[in-house]
């Protein structure tokens, strides 16, 4: 099969690969329908994750047809259209019997695309089947369903849910590229009073706006007023920038919660001597994609609205012309790229 595969810092390559196949019992092969590229990739790119080792194949975001199953998978099979998680979970240890999959201890977690090869190819391996994969509905689209896969989960687990967004809530995200843009779609749902988007791209803020945020600046007047007012109930940051943390403990009030989403491939500088008497909280985190199932209903209801997030797609065969787009986004206005079986 195709496959992008790294070779280390800013090095890949659209090769031909081994067919993936069956290792574990309770392993699926899946036909890769669609597949996106993650802001995490490019971290890997950068040399920012060095557990990624050379010779791996790239992206741990798909959808697509089962092919082949083991003996000990139960929950699907061949023919089935699926979503494959970002996470890979056991199902059978204390972290994944209470849904937090990120934290498997049971040989799951982050696996595709980072400890074995992921989904930027034409199939992959899917480790512990039953509970990484989600069957789909036929009425959802593949551009809608991959996002399903980390995307969405993550904006709203590690944004919204960990930050607690409320009806009445003023919530600002920092750093509105295509998660910053879901924990905007997602913070909806609790009816905040107000959703403020900062960002440096005017694109990105224009998206933000048409995809829900009240208000959307480059780090300014708004912000300032905020800092020195009431300060923000929650501020997400989103965009795994040192800056753009800072930020976010300048904004959000007393007693508020600042819900961290962003990968950070540098140190960021927490200044206790200026924030230890505010009583706020501040939550980190490693999306589960739990909460899959509940967001696919929201989708396939019409109750959530996505597919604006997409606004690239490319055969699969143009991965390469695919990382030099999405590498270029807050120039370009690109948020998130699909890329589908020719």
């Amino acid at each position: 099969m195709r496959a992008l595969v790294y070779h280390g810092s800013e090095q890949t390559s659209w090769d031909t690969v081994t067919d993936p196949a069956i290792e574990d019992l309770t392993d699926a092969v899946v036909r890769v329908d669609a597949t996106t590229i993650c802001g995490t990739d490019l971290h890997i790119l950068h040399g920012d994750l060095p557990e990624v080792k050379p010779g791996t194949v790239l992206g741990h975001e798909a959808v697509g047809e089962v092919v082949e199953v083991g003996r000990e998978v139960h929950s699907i099979a061949p023919g089935d259209r699926v979503i494959v998680s970002s996470i890979s979970a056991c199902g059978r240890c204390e972290f994944c019997r209470d849904g937090t999959y990120g934290q498997c201890r049971g040989g799951g977690g982050w696996l595709l695309g980072n400890l074995i090869n992921g989904a930027q190819a034409e199939f992959v391996r899917v480790p512990f089947a039953d509970y990484s994969t989600r069957r789909l509905p036929g009425a959802v689209t593949l551009e809608d369903a991959v996002l399903l896969a980390e995307v969405l989960p993550t904006a709203y687990e590690v944004g919204v849910r960990n930050g607690h967004v409320s009806p009445g809530d003023t919530v600002v995200v920092v750093g509105v590229g295509p998660v910053g843009l879901a924990a905007v779609i997602t913070a909806r749902i609790y009816s905040p009073r107000r959703i403020i988007a900062v960002d440096r791209s005017p694109s990105r803020l224009e998206a933000a706006t048409r995809l829900g945020a009240d208000a959307a600046e480059l780090p300014g007047r708004l912000i300032a007023d905020l800092a020195e007012g009431p300060g923000a109930d929650v501020a997400i940051e989103a965009a795994g920038d040192p800056e753009s943390f800072i930020l976010c403990t300048r904004v959000v009030r007393t007693g508020g919660h600042i819900a961290n989403i962003g990968t950070h491939g540098k140190p960021a500088t927490l200044h206790l001597e200026a924030l230890w008497h505010k009583n706020m909280t501040i939550s980190t985190g490693q999306v589960d994609t739990s909460s899959t199932p509940w967001l696919l209903d929201l989708v396939t209801s019409g109750r959530l609205h996505v597919s604006q997030l997409v606004t690239h797609t490319f055969g699969l065969s143009r991965m390469e012309d695919a990382y030099e787009v999405f590498s270029h986004g807050t120039d370009t206005g690109t948020l998130k790229v699909v890329l589908r079986r020719e």
